[in-house]
């Protein structure tokens, strides 16, 4: 390889060095903000919202996260987050990762999965299980309305499992005819079963950022059918060196 052939090859490399590089935790600070165009899919209906994220405090145990819609006179809501923007609650009584989109630091091809059990989650579920393997896909151009970006596209596909709890159903009726009234008293046994469905999370995560420029989470039922969508592109950022 002649001279001129190698100073090409060397300035290409420093021209992307973020492309060859493993992408290191941000380093979070107190007023670094975000706003996203953010849309929900729900049994059918549809809705969008202008949400602004703002730090509030930040440290190695976590950052304090402060939720608004833009242009509203509501107070903000307030939530405690982990350092690498994932989320925890109690499960079962134990503190437990229920979200992890990013797992630093990213590069192509890593992988890393969440999965949780959680007994009686509602009176309806005897147990819900959630499984959602990560992978970070690779680097591509991405434009929101904050611009265009290079991303880092991280992919889960996922399911979600269902144990029914057996229950009984019942109903006082009334029925009107011409020789009056009479009340009629229905049941019906629910068993026990398990349901099943699938799970579909990408983020386009861009480290000058510090955060996605966009996502998208949608949840199928036991049909196939998509029963919940959230996505969100970001409208514009304020973050610090």
């Amino acid at each position: 390889m002649t001279r001129a052939r190698l100073t090409f090859c060397f300035a290409m490399l420093a021209a992307f060095p973020a492309l060859a590089d493993s992408v290191p935790q941000p380093d979070i600070k107190a007023q670094d903000s975000w706003t996203y165009a953010e849309t929900t899919q729900l049994n059918g209906k549809w809705g969008q919202k202008h949400m602004e994220y703002t730090v509030e405090r930040a440290s190695k145990a976590g950052i304090l996260l402060s939720t608004r819609e833009v242009g509203s006179n509501q107070a903000a809501n307030e939530q405690l987050v982990n350092p690498d923007w994932s989320r925890s609650r109690s499960v079962n009584g134990k503190d437990t990762v229920v979200n992890r989109p990013l797992a630093f630091p990213l590069e192509p091809n890593k992988a890393w999965v969440i999965d949780y059990t959680e007994d009686h989650p509602n009176r309806a579920h005897k147990s819900e299980r959630f499984q959602s393997p990560y992978s970070v896909v690779g680097w591509e151009d991405v434009t929101v309305p904050a611009g265009t970006f290079k991303a880092l596209k991280i992919e889960a596909d996922g399911s979600w499992t269902a144990e029914i709890e057996p229950a009984t159903n019942s109903a006082n009726l009334a029925r009107n005819d011409s020789q009056g009234t009479t009340e009629v008293h229905q049941t019906a046994n629910i068993t026990a079963t398990t349901a099943t469905g699938r799970t579909y999370k990408a983020f386009w995560y861009v480290p000058a950022i510090k955060r996605w420029v966009k996502y998208d989470e949608e949840y199928y039922g036991n049909n196939g059918g998509l029963t919940e969508r959230h996505a969100g592109e970001l409208e514009s950022y304020k973050v610090s060196e």
